[in-house]
């Protein structure tokens, strides 16, 4: 009986998740405040569904946080080269992809980082990776999550935000199946948006 009430729990969320997006990049002149309240909508979502807690940080924890999202910025450093040579299609894509999602304002930048980065790490992988292997061993609740993050983007008809979440997924979701410490990996998503979009931007 339980775990029927999780997996309803779990198809909730993520059909949520569909649903707060749609309206997200429905009007983009106000992405930000409505982002701001999807992800606050599903951090209380992720809260309310789910009592039971992981590791907690400690200051080893700190220091990986801050290695692993040095380690993924230079991933997608990479990764943007390689667009530039290979796709002048894709390369356009990741310009427009730093025009909405580059903080314009002050606030924007509180959002980024004490709202945005712990809601994608406490609702993907907190949340729903973490009911997925309740029920499924090894790496595949990895790339089932990430697939899911990846699809709500869809939405936004850029191929750039995809890719990026999908490849977010796949690393944040292998660090958290090593560790299962989700103060780790708000760590590492806040220091790789500081670098992506803020300190070192790759357009």
């Amino acid at each position: 009986m339980k775990q029927s009430a999780t997996d309803i729990r779990l198809i909730i969320g993520i059909l949520l998740a569909h649903i707060l997006l749609f309206l997200t990049f429905n009007d983009r002149s106000i992405f930000w405040y409505i982002y701001t309240a999807t992800s606050l909508l599903l951090i209380s979502y992720s809260i309310v569904s789910d009592k039971s807690h992981d590791e907690q940080s400690n200051g080893k924890y700190l220091f990986l946080g801050i290695l692993s999202g040095v380690v993924l910025y230079l991933v997608f450093w990479i990764g943007d080269w390689l667009f530039s040579l290979l796709s002048s299609y894709l390369d356009k894509q990741i310009g427009k992809t730093y025009k909405l999602l580059s903080p314009k304002y002050i606030w924007h930048y509180f959002v980024l980082v004490f709202v945005l980065a712990p809601g994608e790490e406490i609702f993907w992988r907190g949340f729903v990776q973490k009911r997925l292997m309740y029920h499924i061993q090894g790496w595949l609740p990895v790339l089932i999550t990430a697939i899911l993050n990846a699809s709500i983007f869809i939405y936004s008809e850029n191929i750039i935000l995809i890719i990026a979440a999908l490849v977010g997924g796949l690393f944040w979701g292998s660090l958290y199946l090593w560790r299962k410490n989700i103060p780790l990996l708000v760590v590492s998503h806040v220091i790789f948006d500081l670098l992506l979009i803020i300190v070192l931007p790759l357009h």
